[in-house]
């Protein structure tokens, strides 16, 4: 079995910084792409970032410029550095990974979808 676990979600204030992390542990053989998604309160959930293995990324237009998602494939963890940070920033923020794994019957893997539990972040003075 996976897991995704976040950490580092906060209160910050407007025009502050935060970065957030997220580490999958298990049966893991690769990660593919790595993602980070919000949902605010009354809203869709929506891609903020995501990150092939070889590195390339890309951004939702509203936080072009002030975040920034990289991956350490050795510790399974992608970051999210948040920069410049908004009240609109405001949601609840949760990693996604597309995973090959390892399962015991036939044929011995298989990739799967997971997702983190989501992390809180709050930009207010």
């Amino acid at each position: 079995q996976v897991q995704l676990v976040e950490s580092g979600g906060g209160l910050v204030q407007p025009g502050g910084s935060l970065t957030v992390s997220c580490t999958a542990s298990g049966s893991i053989l690769s990660i593919n792409a790595m993602g980070w998604y919000r949902q605010a309160p009354g809203k869709q959930r929506e891609l903020v970032a995501a990150i092939t293995s070889g590195g390339s990324t890309n951004y939702a237009d509203s936080v072009k410029g002030r975040f920034t998602i990289s991956r350490d494939n050795a510790k399974n963890t992608v970051y999210l550095q948040m920069n410049s940070l908004k009240p609109e920033d405001t949601a609840v923020y949760a990693c996604n990974a597309e995973i090959l794994e390892y399962i015991f019957a036939y044929p011995g893997r298989r990739l799967r979808e997971y997702w983190g539990q989501g992390t809180q972040v709050t930009v207010s003075s």
